[in-house]
């Protein structure tokens, strides 16, 4: 049986309490009254190390929890929960899960794509300029950009994809009534509109600190299939990021064009070490395709509009093709960026002012 979602939210809210420790505590205390009923000399055990007895108030913890589910339904906050069909599968899946995840909009789906895109509050103009490009060829090749809505890397990477039309996810480290920084407001709001989302671990309330941070970046490479550090000086956040990436099993990549200077140095580092360089989506993608086994004749036009989904409808404007492609289902995003390089480079299909021709 599910645990209850008020105990959910009410362990989610214990402030002492790592992710883990979550799950663990919902394990023995799946409906209110066992966490109400439990002690603090029994955490210990629970938990695998001492805790401060002090800060244990499971009572205060449940009513603060009703609060939020009140907030819940009076605003446009919704939450899911690990155990949910609506949770993103991917995230559920690392060693260190949050249990409930807060959200505004739409969440990711099961059958998407999503790459994160991470960096310096303060990049270069070229830095800027790499971020923004990343996210608008993810969003034109149908993948979705994750990252966390802060100054430089990460909001020109969510108004790149918002500008070719993408899905675009920012995820905070704060609760989710409010985006921090503030100046990132209007970008947030933007994201809602174009059918993004905005999620969040952290309860109604919770206010911005900077221990919130590193959690944060577990849940942007989580939610991702492959992270990208595109500009990041030693030090940065970004490589915690980078580091999540790695202990979860994503494949981690930095921007070939970002690697210089100081800006670049923990970029550059990540590089020296293994992580590969890629300029843009088309490099990031392309090995995605690359198990595909299927054998079909060349040079048949007929036969080629099958193999082809971009050439299915003949003439057809770029992101339209490609989305039309992904809805069949029958093709995932790999796949379609894999057809549409296969044929650029056999001169089948060419794109002119973002149209998309056959022949």
């Amino acid at each position: 049986m599910a645990p209850n979602e008020l105990s959910a939210l009410a362990i989610n809210r214990v402030p002492f309490l790592k992710p883990r420790e979550k799950l663990l505590l919902l394990e023995v205390c799946a409906s209110p009254q066992q966490l109400a009923r439990l002690p603090a000399a029994s955490l210990p055990a629970i938990l695998g190390r001492a805790v401060r007895s002090h800060n244990w108030d499971p009572a205060g913890e449940l009513r603060r929890a009703e609060a939020d589910l009140k907030l819940l339904t009076s605003r446009s906050i919704q939450c899911t929960f690990i155990w949910s069909d609506d949770f993103p599968p991917l995230l559920r899946e690392i060693y260190d899960p949050p249990i409930v995840l807060y959200y505004r909009g739409i969440l990711p789906k099961p059958q998407e794509v999503w790459v994160g895109v991470v960096g310096t509050r303060h990049p270069t103009g070229n830095g800027r300029d790499a971020a923004f490009a990343l996210g608008f060829e993810l969003a034109g090749m149908g993948v979705g950009t994750v990252s966390g809505l802060a100054h430089g890397i990460d909001a020109e990477a969510h108004r790149g994809s918002l500008a070719e039309g993408g899905r675009t996810a920012g995820v905070l480290g704060n609760g989710i009534d409010q985006v921090f920084p503030g100046s990132s407001a209007p970008l947030g709001r933007r994201i809602l509109a174009d059918g993004g989302c905005i999620l969040s671990e952290f309860p109604p309330g919770e206010p911005p600190r900077p221990y919130h941070f590193p959690g944060r970046n577990r849940i942007i490479s989580g939610l991702s299939r492959a992270v990208v550090v595109v500009q990041a000086p030693e030090g940065s956040g970004a490589l915690i990021t980078a580091e999540y990436a790695l202990e979860q099993g994503r494949e981690l990549l930095v921007h070939a064009d970002c690697l210089e200077g100081a800006t670049g140095a923990g970029t550059r580092a990540l590089a020296d070490q293994g992580a590969q360089a890629v300029r843009g989506a088309a490099e990031l993608l392309a090995g995605w395709g690359a198990g595909d086994s299927r054998q079909e004749p060349d040079g048949n036009p007929l036969m080629l509009r099958r193999r082809n989904p971009l050439l299915r409808h003949g003439r057809m404007p770029a992101l339209a093709a490609r989305q039309a492609a992904l809805a069949s289902g029958r093709w995932s995003a790999a796949e379609v960026l894999a057809r549409q390089m296969e044929s650029e480079l056999a001169h089948e299909l060419s794109i002119h002012n973002g149209e998309v021709w056959y022949g």
